[in-house]
C-alpha cells in the first residue's frame, strides 16, 4: 500500500495530465459529430482490419484438416485408378468386351447430388436431412457417400427431402473388409466420438496391421465394392474371444459435413427380391 502511495505521489502530475487527456478526447467526440464519425469510421476499420486478419489465421490452420482429407482422397483415386487400369489390360486383347464393360459400369450407378440441411453427431442415434427426394429419384435403401467416404444409408423419404441413416447410428450396420486381405466384417458405431467406429466379427486367423484401409465389401445392394471408409486404428478381443473387434478412424467428417451424393445401383431391386424370396419361403 506504501509503494502505491509512493508512486501516485511521485507522477501524480502525469497522471493528471492523461486523465485530463482522457476526459478531453471523451468530450471532443461526444459533443461533435464530425470528430465523433472520423472517430467511429477509424474504429470501424481497424477491428475490420482486426477481423480479416484473425479470420485468415484461423482459415490457414484450418487448412491442415482440409489438406489431409484431400491426401487421403488422393491416395485412394490413385490406388482405384490402378485397380481399373489393371482390369482394363486383362481385356486390352479384346476392345469389344473393354467397351462393353465400361459402359456397364457407367450405367451401373446413378449420383444425385445433394446438401446436409440438418445433422447430428452428439446423440446415440444421429440422423442427417438432406435437400433431396422422390422428385429427385431419391429412395429409401439407396447409399449416401461424402467426398472421400461413406455417410450412410437413406432411411425415408418425401418429395423433397430425405433422412438418412448415418454410420454415426446405434442401427447402422454397413458390411465392410480390410481392403488389403479381403476379411470382412461388420460396422457397427457404439457412440462416443464421430471418428470413429468398430469393424466386428473379424475372424482370429485374419491378416490386418495397423493403418490398413477399410472399405465397403459389396455384399449388399446399397453400396458398390471399395468405397474408402477409414484406417485401422486398434484391435480389441470380442467379448467371446472368438473374433476380432477393429477399431477404424473414419474418413468422414460428420461435424463438417456440407455436400454429399446419393447412389443408386440400378440391379438393387433385382437383387433385394431375390433376397428377400429366400425369407419368404
Amino acid at each position: 500500500m506504501r509503494n502505491l502511495l509512493n508512486f501516485l505521489m511521485k507522477y501524480d502530475y502525469w497522471l493528471l495530465f492523461i486523465l485530463l487527456e482522457a476526459v478531453s478526447f471523451t468530450l471532443l467526440f461526444r459533443f461533435n459529430s464530425y470528430q465523433g464519425s472520423v472517430f467511429f469510421t477509424s474504429a470501424n476499420r481497424v477491428v475490420g482490419r482486426v477481423d480479416e486478419t484473425v479470420n485468415g489465421i484461423t482459415s490457414y490452420f484450418g487448412l491442415k484438416s482440409i489438406n489431409r482429407d484431400l491426401v487421403n482422397r488422393n491416395v485412394e483415386l490413385e490406388l482405384e485408378v490402378k485397380r481399373l487400369n489393371d482390369a482394363l489390360k486383362a481385356y486390352e486383347k479384346d476392345t469389344l468386351v473393354q467397351r462393353q464393360l465400361q459402359h456397364e459400369a457407367s450405367g451401373m450407378y446413378t449420383v444425385v447430388p445433394a446438401r446436409v440441411v440438418n445433422n447430428s453427431v452428439t446423440r446415440s442415434d444421429n440422423f442427417i436431412t438432406i435437400d433431396k427426394g422422390r422428385v429427385d429419384s431419391v429412395y429409401a435403401e439407396m447409399g449416401v457417400l461424402s467426398g472421400n467416404s461413406i455417410v450412410g444409408i437413406v432411411y425415408q423419404a418425401s418429395a423433397h427431402y430425405a433422412l438418412v441413416l448415418p454410420i454415426l447410428n446405434s442401427k447402422s450396420s454397413i458390411s465392410c473388409k480390410i481392403r488389403r486381405t479381403d476379411y470382412f466384417g461388420v460396422l457397427k458405431w457404439e457412440g462416443g466420438s464421430s471418428r470413429y467406429a468398430w469393424l466386428k466379427d473379424i475372424p482370429r486367423h485374419s491378416e490386418f496391421s495397423l493403418g490398413d484401409t477399410i472399405v465397403t465389401s459389396g455384399h449388399s445392394a446399397v453400396f458398390p465394392e471399395g468405397i474408402p471408409v477409414g484406417t485401422v486404428d486398434d484391435r480389441e478381443d470380442s467379448q467371446d474371444g472368438l473374433s476380432y473387434l477393429l477399431k477404424v478412424r473414419l474418413f468422414t467428417d460428420f461435424a463438417r459435413l456440407a455436400d454429399v451424393s446419393v447412389i443408386r445401383y440400378s440391379g438393387r431391386e433385382e437383387q433385394a427380391a431375390l433376397e428377400e424370396s429366400i425369407h419368404v419361403k
